[in-house]
């Protein structure tokens, strides 16, 4: 044991003093710890789309089975890309899921005496990315539960690299507008990346979507990340991308993995590209499912955080001084229905919940006004 302590010691301290991020709890482990049937567990925790992915993606994924014995060419994603989105394919770079671009930012843009500046109740993986490179995390108290873009213009410090933003938020479901985050780009020192991570953008509605492309050609220090994992339903086979000027993708790909992203992920996000009947569909079940949701936690008087989001952050009231929502997250595993603690977030009497599919929200619902009665 004292020769793997000894060993443990050569790695950074920064390192050493990371917390692990702390997935939402599997299906098939709850299944396992409870001695219940799988099909009976509904997940409300990780924000996927409950439909999964789009059938044209399940015909790419088997039409590419036979080439697995090649290694991976992201061209014709980036390709494909580049032709939707109206930006050359030098400004692309793929990641393996949206958190690989967060990692490849640090790593490109941040080391010991830098500092990163985010959100009190942001993405965890920005203070993990940052820490990881032995930089210093700047984390600004939320408005709201959202973004104070003016106090983190204000806490940028002449060794910050890099800023995250997300719009939305995970895991408060809050949005800053486009007129708040143009004059934020706007006014930020030159020498700043602006990280802004918009992984649920296919679940706003077109009116207050930023144009966050479009300022590319103003900002070029501005890397735009969106994802596959949320929308487009393959969170399993973990794909997105960062846009960005030229130069700055070109750094990006310097501490990129040659095969980061893998075949099946590839051919599966260029078929669901092209069938956005499956993306204005699950758009559209979102806005049923989250109304439903609210409804249901209005009957039941519990309040919630505004989302924009596919997920909406549900507040349950402590008693007696004590939080109950670990209590409450705990009684719904109990009933087979799995949705997100937040205490790590500094949100200890908050409960995460994923909308959905009608009988799935149903399912919590009913969960929780039992757990509220019990």
């Amino acid at each position: 044991m004292s020769d793997i302590m000894d060993l443990c010691e050569l790695s950074p301290a920064y390192v050493r003093a990371i917390a692990p991020y702390p997935p939402g709890k599997p299906i098939a482990e709850l299944a396992r710890e409870l001695g219940l049937e799988e099909r009976s567990i509904v997940k409300l925790a990780s924000n996927e789309n409950p439909r999964g992915p789009s059938p044209n993606a399940l015909a790419a994924i088997e039409a590419a089975l036979p080439e697995l014995a090649r290694y991976p060419d992201g061209f014709e994603l980036t390709r494909t890309l580049s032709q939707r989105l109206g930006v050359t394919m030098q400004q692309i770079v793929l990641g393996n899921g949206s958190n690989d671009v967060i990692e490849l930012a640090g790593m490109a843009f941040l080391g010991p005496g830098c500092s990163a500046v985010s959100s009190q109740h942001a993405f965890a993986i920005y203070l993990l990315a940052t820490q990881a490179r032995g930089a210093h995390n700047i984390v600004v108290p939320a408005k709201n539960f959202g973004h104070d873009l003016e106090a983190m213009l204000a806490a940028i410090r002449p060794d910050t690299h890099v800023v995250f933003i997300a719009n939305p938020n995970n895991p408060t479901g809050t949005m800053v507008s486009a007129a708040e985050l143009e004059s934020f780009l706007a006014r930020a020192p030159k020498n700043v990346v602006v990280v802004l991570d918009e992984a649920y953008n296919e679940y706003l509605a077109p009116a207050v979507r930023c144009p966050s492309l479009a300022w590319l050609a103003r900002f070029p220090k501005l890397i735009v990340m969106r994802t596959f994992s949320k929308v487009y339903g393959l969170a399993g086979l973990r794909v997105g991308y960062a846009v960005c000027h030229a130069e700055l993708a070109a750094l990006l790909n310097r501490v990129r993995q040659p095969f980061n992203v893998n075949n099946l992920a590839i051919s599966a996000a260029v078929a669901a590209l092209a069938d956005q009947d499956f993306v204005r569909e699950s758009y559209e079940l979102n806005v049923a499912g989250m109304t439903q949701l609210l409804e249901g936690c209005k009957r039941l008087g519990l309040s919630w955080i505004p989302s924009y989001g596919n997920f909406v952050t549900v507040k349950i009231a402590p008693s007696g001084g004590k939080s109950q929502a670990g209590a409450v997250f705990q009684k719904l595993l109990g009933l087979g229905v799995i949705v997100r603690p937040l205490a790590n977030y500094g949100m200890p009497d908050h409960l995460r919940v994923t909308v959905g599919l009608p009988s799935e929200n149903a399912r919590f619902l009913d969960a929780l006004e039992a757990v509220q009665k019990a």
